[in-house]
């Protein structure tokens, strides 16, 4: 049996020999080795022995490849006779009789290849990760004693109609969850309700000798218990490569209402409505490319991207990829496409793709980044099929990147991302002074102050606008401090104003000029293509 960790390898293996009611003998790999000569090879025919004399009888081996790795990689003469031994044991002379041996595994690559064929292991059954129907039927298992929020306990008014538990929505939230995280999940959830009713409600006395059941019986867990423990329960196979990614949606970022709209196609419409693209019998992209002026707010959009999708999401910093040993940013770039795969639908984010997929034969280096390029490609439009991941990438430098990732296929948007207009300026300056103390001058008339504002800030990026209002901000604190107020002084125009003589914008009418003449450059390169 061979998949990720936690998707429930041991527990199938248990509940077959349950079922069957056969006898039933487990070995943990590390446990049948010894330092003594011959030892480990006698304690395994001696296990074949005992299941031999109580056939019908399983073996369940798990975790194989501690005990049976590659014999022409292994330094160690024990484990080349354990594996030896084990291959004697499973096809050789002597009969096995009656005796099934399971092994598991997360690591199959890892494993001999002489036990990987009929007459040893037949059969080689994936378990691969959960998906909506079976991650629901997952958290019924686990859910079935515990105390969750129904219709009725809003109609008796234990619960608000709110936290109603809904499995299937939980269900759909949970991709790449395995069945381990699964159970965490549901543990994780119980702990927060019932921390809340010690510490924060008091609805449980702990210095009570024993808790009244009225009391426990009117602690129901919450959707919204659920939903905080998932900031806490990632899912397994991503936990080296996931981020925390802070929470940006949509209202959050102002204007670009074309570039929202693309990455709500390319990334939202796939996860949401899947049955639509399968009935038109059309491929979701896999990728886009967003490129423009430093400060447009291209990393930004990724992070909304990841927070309304609802999809796992895998940030990736271009130069981290690097590595100084042969063959290992290569294989960097392989375990980010293959955790994705597992944990799909999954978004991965390259952020400065530049540094690491310049255009190949330029550089006279150690030739790294030429390779990365290559595995790069061969991911996203390779033999293996890249299904319910997409790729974004963002970048300031799209004329170094190699040409070969700028087709359909593999990035099949390239969106500008260019500096804010008046409009766009406009709304960035009203997300940004969402959360200030205002003075009226500011707010009258529908924010005109603001409309002239942002009708002089041309050149300015939406990071150069967030300066701005910060810069104002902080002119008011420090009049605020200076005066000894009781009372924080509200951002008025006159803080605006001296802010603007501050925070320079950092795009010149040449600056934005080039990068305009760089889109249409890699506009009449793709249709060339």
């Amino acid at each position: 049996m061979i998949g990720p960790p936690g998707t429930g390898k041991t527990l199938l293996a248990k509940a077959v020999a349950s079922e069957a009611n056969a006898y039933f003998i487990s070995i943990n790999g590390p446990e049948i080795m010894s330092k003594y000569y011959g030892e480990s090879e006698a304690k395994l025919r001696e296990i074949f022995e005992e299941a031999k004399k109580n056939a019908p009888a399983i073996i369940f081996i798990d975790e194989i490849d501690a005990i049976a790795p590659k014999r022409e990689e292994v330094t160690g003469e024990v484990e080349k006779r354990v594996v030896a031994q084990l291959l004697t044991l499973m096809d050789g002379l002597q009969e096995r009789g009656q005796v099934i041996v399971i092994g598991a595994t997360n690591r199959p690559e890892a494993v001999d290849p002489a036990l990987r064929r009929p007459g040893r292991f037949d059969r080689e059954i994936y378990i691969g990760m959960p998906d909506k129907n079976a991650r629901k039927e997952i958290l019924q298992v686990h859910t079935r004693s515990v105390p969750l929020c129904t219709e009725d306990d809003v109609k008796e008014k234990i619960c608000d109609p709110n936290d109603v538990v809904n499995i299937d929505e939980i269900a759909e939230m949970t991709h790449g969850y395995t069945g381990a995280d699964l159970a965490a999940l549901v543990k994780e959830a119980a702990m927060i309700r019932l921390r809340e009713a010690i510490d924060v409600t008091k609805e449980i006395d702990l210095d009570q000798p024993q808790i009244p059941p009225e009391q426990l019986a009117r602690i129901k867990i919450r959707m919204r218990d659920f939903l905080e423990a998932m900031k806490y329960i990632q899912p397994t196979v991503l936990r080296e490569v996931i981020v925390e990614v802070p929470e940006v949606h949509w209202d959050d970022i102002g204007g670009y209402e074309n570039v929202k709209q693309e990455l709500r196609e390319m990334v939202e419409w796939p996860i949401k409505y899947p049955r639509y693209f399968e009935e038109l019998g059309v491929d979701p992209p896999k990728g886009i490319l967003l490129f423009g002026p430093p400060g447009t707010g291209k990393t930004l959009l990724a992070k909304a991207v990841a927070t309304e999708s609802n999809a796992n999401f895998i940030a990736v910093r271009g130069p981290e990829i690097l590595s100084k040993w042969f063959g290992e940013s290569e294989r960097a770039i392989r375990e980010i496409f293959k955790k994705a795969r597992m944990a799909a639908p999954c978004v991965i984010f390259f952020d400065e793709i530049d540094a690491i997929a310049p255009a190949r034969g330029l550089r006279v280096d150690s030739g790294a980044t030429d390779r990365i390029v290559n595995q790069l490609l061969a991911e996203m439009d390779g033999i293996a099929p890249l299904k319910n991941v997409v790729v974004i990438a963002a970048t300031n430098r799209a004329d170094i990147i190699d040409p070969a990732l700028l087709r359909p296929g593999r990035f099949d948007r390239i969106v500008y991302v260019p500096p804010p207009d008046e409009n766009a300026r406009f709304e960035i300056l009203k997300v940004h002074i969402r959360n200030l103390k205002l003075a009226d001058e500011v707010k009258d008339g529908n924010y005109k102050y603001l409309r002239d504002l942002a009708r002089r800030t041309e050149g300015y990026t939406g990071a150069d606008l967030a300066a701005l209002v910060r810069e104002a901000a902080m002119l008011a604190l420090r009049e605020t401090i200076r005066s000894n107020s009781s009372q924080a002084k509200p951002v008025g125009v006159e803080h605006f104003e001296e802010a603007l003589k501050v925070v320079p914008p950092s795009l010149s009418k040449q600056d934005i000029a080039r990068f305009e003449e760089m889109a249409r450059n890699l506009r009449r390169t793709l249709r060339g293509l």
